[in-house]
């Protein structure tokens, strides 16, 4: 059953902002110019967000920042627990500090995140990795300010991993790491529970924050000229559980819809079970929500999908994108699959090939199996080798490129709108952006141009890019 949704108490998160402001007056003392701090966000965005947080409180507590780890005074990693080898890489970086604490004594290290929330990842680095300082999972987050003064006054390392499902902890200061696009975290944890999958584990049971507390930061970022927000969630559909007035995700879309604004809508991740024609109505009414939606599959055989603990079939996820793409014909999709799930056959494998060829996503997130501890399917049966894994995953690549291939080329001579959002690729005065259905856009252009939506007629086409000239 889902658990009743908690929140950090205002006497709690006060407590914290008076230990930034002791852990500030110690480090002014400490150090004659501001420190510098590395802070590294591994994995989804829902990371990337809780990574801007951190960087929030560092700031608060009179930090700069750097791009270079061997630059800080402290080093942060921000991990992910979803695949092997993000936690393999983050061993790997962890161990490459090991150096640099020894050159440099006072260097600060600190390991968060999803795979901090696991108690045998942190007794791994408690025994074998003695030089790291903090170590706190994810329902610790708002719990930085008070760690690290207790390591900065002489504490010994601190550990931190709360039990339970997690709490809301509204009001922590963000520093974004753009002016353009923000990320809006609507919602914490996931119900699902499927079988692959360790993110209920490490992030806890479903939280909605109140609607209230989102349009309040959606009118704050469109008054400080974001131009496109992207609303967060493990499974952004079930928005509304344990919330005391009732309320779904269609309205709350509505809601930020309706903010004063020139910015556009995202959302992810956007589970098939939960995603209702109420939802697709709302899209197809908006003014401001792209007719894009990623809706992740996984697979395209039902076996498969039930093996998965997906609860929904193959023919259900038809019907969907049957009716998004009636009521808007201009729709895309995009979606992830996996690829080699415990006992897949080559059918079912086959099965989902023509799911692809049949959906024509504009974008595949692609991952080979794998295999989690504490999860049901670690305990499945796997027998196809990893060889066999990674020719398919090599043919469902070049399925994918002929669809993109198609779909890309029938973009030329087209004028399309683009959010400029940096500099591209392509060499000096080439400005890059996205459209509406997330494709890489690249023009001619001024700088002036980022951070506008404009105009771009397509005159050339490649599979990861579309190239044209500003209208």
């Amino acid at each position: 059953m889902p658990t009743t949704r908690e929140t950090v108490s205002i006497q709690e998160l006060l407590a914290q902002r008076d230990f930034a402001r002791k852990a500030s007056e110690l480090i002014s003392r400490r150090y004659e110019h501001p420190p510098l701090a590395y802070v590294h966000s591994f994995g989804c965005q829902q990371n990337q967000s809780d990574g801007e947080k951190i960087k929030g409180m560092l700031a608060q507590m009179g930090y700069g920042f750097t791009d270079a780890p061997e630059s800080a005074q402290l080093v942060i990693y921000n991990t992910c627990a979803v695949r092997e080898n993000a936690e393999d890489r983050v061993f790997g970086h962890v161990g490459a500090l090991k150096p640099l604490k020894k050159e440099h004594p006072d260097l600060m290290i600190g390991l968060c995140g999803c795979m901090m929330q696991q108690q045998s990842v942190a007794d791994k680095i408690k025994n074998s990795y003695p030089y790291v300082d903090l170590v706190f999972g994810t329902h610790a987050l708002h719990l930085l300010p008070e760690l690290l003064y207790r390591r900065l006054s002489g504490e010994k390392r601190q550990f931190s991993l709360p039990e339970g499902n997690g709490r809301i902890a509204e009001g922590l200061p963000v520093r974004r790491d753009g002016k353009i696009k923000a990320n809006l975290p609507i919602m914490y944890g996931c119900d699902n529970f499927c079988t692959y999958c360790i993110v209920p584990h490490v992030r806890g049971r479903e939280r909605s924050r109140l609607p209230k507390d989102i349009l309040a930061e959606a009118q704050d970022l469109a008054a400080q000229g974001y131009r496109e927000i992207t609303l967060l969630g493990q499974n952004v559909n079930s928005y509304g559980k344990g919330l005391p007035e009732p309320i779904d995700f269609s309205d709350l879309l509505r809601q930020v819809d309706a903010v004063p604004g020139d910015f556009m809508i995202r959302f992810m991740t956007s589970h098939p079970k939960d995603c209702t024609r109420k939802l697709i109505d709302t899209i197809a009414a908006s003014k401001k929500i792209y007719h894009h939606i990623h809706l992740p599959v996984q697979s395209g055989s039902d076996r498969v999908l039930a093996a998965m603990n997906r609860r929904y079939t193959v023919e259900d996820y038809l019907q969907l994108i049957g009716y998004a793409r009636e009521r808007m014909p201009d729709v895309t999709f995009s979606s992830d699959i996996i690829v080699g799930f415990p006992g897949e056959t080559r059918e079912e494998f086959e099965q989902t090939l023509q799911l692809i060829r049949q959906v024509e996503y504009t974008a595949l997130f692609t991952f080979i199996y794998s295999r989690r501890s504490g999860t049901k399917a670690a305990q499945m049966d796997d027998p196809v080798p990893a060889e066999e894994k990674s020719r398919w995953m090599r043919e469902l690549l070049d399925t994918q490129s002929a669809i993109r291939e198609k779909q890309q080329e029938a973009f030329i001579g087209k004028t399309i709108r683009v959010l400029a959002d940096g500099y591209g690729k392509a060499g000096e005065g080439w400005i890059s952006g996205r459209n509406d259905s997330n494709d890489i856009v690249e023009f001619k252009g001024p700088g002036s141009a980022i951070g506008r939506f404009v105009n771009v007629k397509i005159e050339r086409a490649m599979n990861w890019a579309l190239f044209g000239t500003l209208v």
